[in-house]
C-alpha cells in the first residue's frame, strides 16, 4: 500500500485535527440544559440529538404526525428522551454501536422486535442497528421536503459528489453526453465523475435493471418519491459487498415499509418560460399482528422547456455572450455550396436571396461569396415533456415465531416527448427540376438547406417502463442466527420514436433526380417538385409530407434476475462484543436486447435488429465484523475498536472471474469521536454492448492542424475486453461532542481506476488529429493511393455505413478506429466535508449546515502511450469544489430554510474560463399544530431565487451552457401540500 502514502498522510492529518478537538472537550455533566419547544416529534428529536450529543436513528414514517410537549430545563439525557417520547407510543433502545434506535413502545413486543431487526445499514450485509467504516450520506424523507426537491432524482443530482455531465435528460438533449446512450432520457447518478455505469444503484438493497441503449446505468427517476423513506449514498467502493459497478459508490434507495394510515401529496412547480410540473401521490399502509402492507401511487406531469425560452440557447449565435457564431450553412433560404478538399468542409459560394415572391427565379437572386445562416436546434428542447406513473406495493407476513415472508413490486411508466434537430440536407439539384436556377448558367448545383421553416424540428416521443420485484423469506434460527433467501427480478424497456425525418429516397424523387417511382403514391410532375430555392414557404403540403415521411423506432430492453441466500449471526463472544459473520451466495442472469426499424431511405423499412445478449453470474461472499474493544474492555484512547473484513468472488460466463476484498476499521478514541478507514478493490464488468455491439460506420468533421478533415469512424464491440478494476481507500472522522451545539466530519478518498473501458478516439474526436497519443487509432488517407481509396470505398459501401450517399468518396481524409478498448487509467482524490451548528434564535431553533466535496486530483491517461493529465476544473469533468451552505430555522408551526449552492469555475477545451455558479434557495414550511391541521404540512420553495443564469460556455452546438455543471431552469417555484390521514 505504499502507493497510498499521500492518502495516508492526509488521513493522519484529519485524525490529528479530530483528536485535538476531542482532547479539548470537557466531560459531559450528569445533567444537561435542554430547550426543546412543543411541536412535531421529528424536529424535537433532531434538536435532542444535537443538545444531548447522541445519534438518533428513526424513520420519517415512525414520527409522522406525532407531536411532543417539549422539554425545558436541566436533566439527564435519558430523562429528557423519556419525556419527549411520553405519550407517543414510541421508545428508544441503545444499539451495540452506541446509536439510539426508535421503535414502538414495549407494550407491543412483536412489533418492537421486528422494527429493530429491520434496521438496514447500507455498507454492510449484517442486519441490525450499527454503523460501518464506510462514509455514508443519508437523505431522509424530511430532507427532500425541506429542500424543495420534488423527486429523488433531483435530490441526488444536487449532491456535491455527483457530476451530471452524462446520463441525464438535458445532457442527452443538448448533445453534451459523451456516452450518447440515453435514448429514454433516463436520469443516472455519476459519483466522482467516473461515469453513471460506475455507480451502483439499489432499491431496498436490490439491483435495478440497466437503462439506456447499453443497459449500463440505473434510472433513478423510475422510483416513486412518495414511497421513499430515505436514500443512503455510500461514498466508497463496495464490490466486495455488492458486486459489479460499485466503483464510485453505491446509492441505496430505501422504500417505506413500516407505515400505518394514509398520506396524500400534491406538488406544483414551474420555471420561467416552461417546465411546469405537477406531482400527485397517495400512500396507504396497514399493520396487523405479524404483518403489514403498503401501497403507494405517484403521478407526475412536466412540460417541456425549449431553446427558444433561453436567450443563450435560442439562435446558435453566441457572439452577444462573448462566444462564437455556431450557425451553419444549412439555412432558410439555403446556400449553393462546394466541397473544399484542403479544409475538408463544405463552403458557401452563393447565398440564395429570393425576392419579394419568396422564391429565387433569376441569377440576380444570388449573392456571390455570401452565406445564409441557420440554427439546426431552433425549436429543440432543453428539458423534455413527460408523464410518469409509478407504484409500489410491499407486503410482509410472519408465520409463527420463526418464519417471515415478504415481497414487493415496483412499477414505473414514463411517456416523454421532445422536439429534436431541424431536418437539413445537402442535395444536388439539376435542370431536370423546373425550379432550378443558376447564377452562372450551370446545369446543376449542390444546395445546403434547412427545413426549419417548412417542417419544424423532428418530433421525438417514447416510453420508458421499469419493473422491480422481489419475494423472500427470513428464517430466525437458534442462537440469534438467521437465514434470508430471496428472488429478485427487474426490467427496463425503452421505446424511442422519431417522426418527421427526411426520407432520402423520396427526397431524390421529389427533386427530380430519379424517375417517378410507381411504388410510391407521389408523382413529382403531378404533385409538384421540391423547390430548394425558396425561403421556407415555396413547397406544397403534398411535397413536404412526402419527403418528411421518414421515421425510426428503436427498442431497448434489459433484464436482471437473481436468486440469493444469506446466513448471518454471532460466531462467538469477543472481549469487545459478538463477532458476527454473514455468508452467502447469488446466481444472477442479465439480458439485453436492442432492436429497431428505420425508414429514412429505400422503399421499405429497414430492420436494425442486434443479436440478443445475455450473461450468467455466480457469486459467493462473506463479511466479518469483529469488535475488538468495546464498553467492557475499553482503555484510555480506545473506547471502541472494530475490524470488518469482506470479500466477494464473481464468475462471469463471458469474461471470467474476479475477486474483491475490503477491510475496514472503526476506532473511537474518546466517546464523541469516531475515526474510520477503508481499503478495498472494486470492478465493473464490461457492458454486454461493449463486448458484442454491432459494427457501425459513420462520419463527421474533425479539426486538423490546418482546417478540418472529414473522418470515417468505425465502431463496435470488442469480445476481448476485460473488467475495469479499481483500488479504493478512504479515511475520515465524525465528531459529535455531547452537550455541544456543533458537529463536523471529513473523509479523504482515493480511487485508482485501471483498465477503464472507452473509445479513446471517439471520446476525444475533436482532438483525434491533434493529439499525438491518439495517432495509433488514426489512418490518414492519401487520395492518390489505390489502397487508401479502396479502404474508403469498402467502408462507405458497407451495409453498416449510417450515412450512405451523403458525401463523395474523395471527401474523406482519415479513418478512425472507434471501437471499445481497455485503455484508460484514472486516479481521483479529494476530501468530503460536512458540519453543523445549532443555536437558539428569535424564540426558535436555528441549524447551520455545510457540506461540500473538494476534488484534489482527477488524473487520467487515455492510452498507455499518453501522458497523465489532471482534468479537475476541465469541461466534461468534476470541478474542484461543489458545496451547499444552509440555515434551517424552526419555531412552533413554521420553518424557514435558505441555502447557498456553489459550483466552482473551470475551463473549456480551448482553455477559456467558465465562471463559477452560485445560487440561493428559499423554503417556507408550515405544520399547523391546531386540531384542524393535524397531519397537514405545507412547503413553498423558490430555487435559484435571484434567477442566476448558468455560466456561459461557448459550445459548438450553439447551446451556451454546460449541462454537466448547471441547469437551464433558472428561478423555479414550487408549492407542496401533504396530508396525513
Amino acid at each position: 500500500m505504499t502507493h497510498y502514502r499521500s492518502s495516508l498522510f492526509a488521513g493522519v492529518a484529519i485524525v490529528a485535527i479530530a483528536s485535538t478537538a476531542a482532547q479539548a472537550q470537557t466531560p459531559a455533566p450528569a445533567q444537561l440544559e435542554f430547550a426543546i419547544p412543543a411541536g412535531p416529534l421529528s424536529a424535537a428529536l433532531n434538536a435532542y440529538a444535537s443538545q444531548a450529543g447522541r445519534q438518533m436513528m428513526f424513520t420519517s414514517n415512525q414520527v409522522a404526525g406525532r407531536q411532543t410537549a417539549g422539554i425545558n430545563g436541566r436533566m439527564t439525557a435519558d430523562e429528557a428522551l423519556n419525556r419527549l417520547l411520553a405519550g407517543t407510543g414510541l421508545a428508544a433502545v441503545r444499539s451495540p454501536a452506541g446509536s439510539w434506535v426508535l421503535q414502538r413502545a414495549p407494550t407491543e413486543v412483536v412489533e418492537q422486535t421486528t422494527t429493530l431487526d429491520e434496521v438496514v445499514v447500507t455498507g454492510t450485509l449484517l442486519r441490525g442497528p450499527g454503523d460501518t467504516p464506510s462514509p455514508v450520506t443519508v437523505i431522509r424523507r424530511d430532507d427532500l421536503d425541506r429542500t424543495g426537491r420534488g423527486t429523488v432524482a433531483e435530490a441526488l443530482a444536487a449532491l456535491p459528489q455527483n457530476y451530471a455531465g452524462s446520463g441525464t435528460p438535458t445532457a442527452a438533449l443538448v448533445g453534451s453526453d459523451p456516452m450518447q446512450s440515453n435514448p429514454g432520457l433516463a436520469t443516472g447518478i455519476n459519483l466522482r465523475g467516473l461515469g453513471p455505469d460506475s455507480t451502483l444503484v439499489l432499491v431496498n438493497g436490490r439491483r435495478m435493471a440497466g437503462a439506456g441503449g447499453r443497459g449500463d446505468f440505473a434510472d433513478v427517476s423510475a422510483v416513486p418519491t412518495a414511497a421513499v423513506d430515505r436514500v443512503d449514498v455510500l461514498l466508497d467502493g463496495a464490490s466486495a459487498l455488492y458486486g459489479a459497478d460499485a466503483v464510485g459508490g453505491v446509492v441505496n434507495i430505501i422504500l417505506r415499509r413500516d407505515f400505518e394510515g394514509q398520506e396524500s401529496r400534491l406538488r406544483f412547480g414551474a420555471a420561467h418560460g416552461g417546465a411546469e410540473s405537477v406531482i400527485a401521490a397517495h400512500t396507504v399502509g396497514q399493520t396487523w399482528s405479524g404483518g403489514q402492507a403498503l401501497l403507494s401511487y405517484e403521478f407526475e406531469h412536466q412540460n417541456a422547456l425549449g431553446t427558444a425560452d433561453r436567450n443563450y440557447a435560442a439562435t446558435g449565435d453566441l457572439r452577444p455572450f462573448g462566444g462564437t457564431d455556431h450557425r451553419t450553412y444549412y439555412g432558410t433560404p439555403g446556400n449553393i455550396v462546394r466541397f473544399d478538399t484542403p479544409s475538408g468542409a463544405y463552403v458557401s459560394t452563393y447565398a440564395i436571396r429570393p425576392g419579394v415572391s419568396g422564391v429565387a427565379t433569376t441569377p440576380a437572386d444570388f449573392a456571390a461569396g455570401q452565406q445564409n445562416y441557420g440554427n439546426t436546434r431552433t425549436g429543440a428542447s432543453l428539458v423534455p415533456a413527460y408523464e410518469r406513473h409509478a407504484a409500489y406495493l410491499y407486503v410482509r407476513q410472519a408465520l409463527g415465531d420463526r418464519v417471515e415472508l415478504s415481497g414487493d413490486l415496483r412499477f414505473s411508466q414514463r411517456d416523454f416527448e421532445t422536439d429534436s434537430l431541424t431536418p437539413t440536407t445537402i442535395a444536388t439539384v439539376t435542370s431536370a427540376n423546373p425550379h432550378f436556377v443558376s447564377p452562372v448558367g450551370a446545369t446543376s448545383h449542390t444546395i445546403a438547406y434547412s427545413f426549419g421553416e417548412d417542417l419544424g424540428p423532428v418530433h421525438r416521443s417514447g416510453r420508458a417502463r421499469s419493473i422491480g420485484a422481489s419475494l423472500g423469506a427470513r428464517i430466525f434460527l437458534p442462537a440469534d442466527w438467521e437465514a434470508e433467501t430471496f428472488l429478485t427480478y427487474g426490467s427496463e424497456q425503452t421505446d424511442d420514436r422519431q417522426n418527421g425525418s427526411l426520407q432520402s429516397t423520396f427526397l431524390q424523387e421529389a427533386l427530380g433526380n430519379t424517375a417517378d417511382n410507381p411504388a410510391t403514391a407521389f408523382s413529382a410532375p403531378r404533385d409538384g417538385y421540391l423547390n430548394l430555392f425558396g425561403s421556407g414557404n415555396a413547397n406544397s403540403r403534398a411535397v413536404l409530407d412526402f419527403i418528411s415521411s421518414g421515421w425510426s423506432h428503436y427498442t431497448d430492453e434489459s433484464e436482471v434476475a437473481s436468486a440469493n441466500i444469506i446466513v448471518q449471526g454471532p460466531v462467538f463472544r469477543l472481549p469487545g462484543g459478538d463477532l458476527k459473520l454473514a455468508i452467502g451466495g447469488q446466481f444472477r442472469t442479465e439480458a439485453l436486447r436492442n432492436s429497431g426499424v428505420t425508414f429514412t431511405s429505400g422503399l421499405t423499412p429497414r430492420s436494425t435488429q442486434s443479436p440478443d445478449k445475455a450473461r450468467e453470474v455466480a457469486a459467493a461472499f462473506v463479511e466479518l465484523r469483529a469488535p475488538l474493544i468495546g464498553p467492557d474492555n475499553a482503555i484510555p484512547g480506545v473506547e471502541r475498536l472494530e475490524l470488518s473484513v469482506a470479500g466477494r468472488v464473481e464468475d462471469y460466463d463471458d469474461i471470467g472471474s474476479t475477486a474483491n476484498p475490503k477491510v475496514g476499521v472503526l476506532w473511537t478514541p474518546v466517546e464523541d469521536l469516531r475515526v474510520r478507514a477503508n481499503w478495498g478493490t472494486s470492478f465493473r464488468a464490461p457492458a454486454m454492448t461493449e463486448l458484442a455491439e454491432r459494427r457501425y460506420i459513420s462520419a463527421t468533421f474533425v479539426a486538423d492542424q490546418v482546417g478540418q478533415q472529414v473522418a470515417l469512424f468505425e465502431g463496435g464491440g470488442n469480445p476481448d475486453l476485460k473488467p475495469e478494476t479499481a483500488e479504493t481507500f478512504t479515511i475520515g472522522f465524525d465528531y459529535r461532542p455531547k452537550g455541544r451545539p456543533y458537529r463536523f466530519g471529513a473523509t479523504w478518498f482515493d480511487i485508482e481506476f485501471s483498465d477503464q473501458i472507452g473509445r479513446p478516439a471517439l471520446d476525444n474526436l475533436t482532438q483525434v488529429l491533434l493529439n499525438p497519443s491518439l495517432a495509433p487509432f488514426v489512418r490518414r488517407i492519401d487520395r492518390t493511393s489505390a489502397a487508401d481509396r479502396a479502404a474508403v470505398d469498402a467502408l462507405i459501401n458497407s451495409p453498416d455505413f449510417l450515412l450512405p450517399g451523403v458525401l463523395p468518396a474523395d471527401a474523406f481524409g482519415v479513418i478512425v478506429d472507434a471501437r471499445w478498448l481497455n485503455t484508460a487509467a484514472v486516479e481521483v482524490r479529494g476530501v468530503d466535508l460536512q458540519g453543523a451548528y445549532d443555536l437558539d434564535l428569535a424564540g426558535g431553533q436555528l441549524t447551520l449546515e455545510a457540506s461540500g466535496s473538494y476534488m484534489v486530483d482527477y488524473k487520467r491517461r487515455i492510452t498507455t502511450a499518453a501522458p497523465t493529465i489532471d482534468l479537475v476544473d476541465t469541461l466534461g469533468f468534476p470541478v474542484d469544489l461543489r458545496g451547499t451552505l444552509s440555515a434551517f430555522w424552526t419555531r412552533d408551526d413554521i420553518s424557514l430554510r435558505t441555502a447557498i449552492n456553489h459550483v466552482g469555475g473551470y475551463r473549456d477545451l480551448r482553455d477559456v474560463r467558465i465562471a463559477s455558479w452560485t445560487t440561493m434557495d428559499l423554503q417556507f414550511g408550515w405544520k399547523p399544530s391546531a386540531s384542524w391541521g393535524e397531519g397537514v404540512s405545507l412547503t413553498a420553495s423558490v430555487r435559484n431565487i435571484f434567477d442566476k443564469t448558468p455560466p456561459f460556455y461557448d459550445a459548438v452546438t450553439g447551446i451556451g451552457f454546460d449541462a454537466g455543471q448547471a441547469d437551464p431552469l433558472g428561478r423555479t417555484f414550487s408549492l407542496q401540500l401533504t396530508r396525513r390521514w
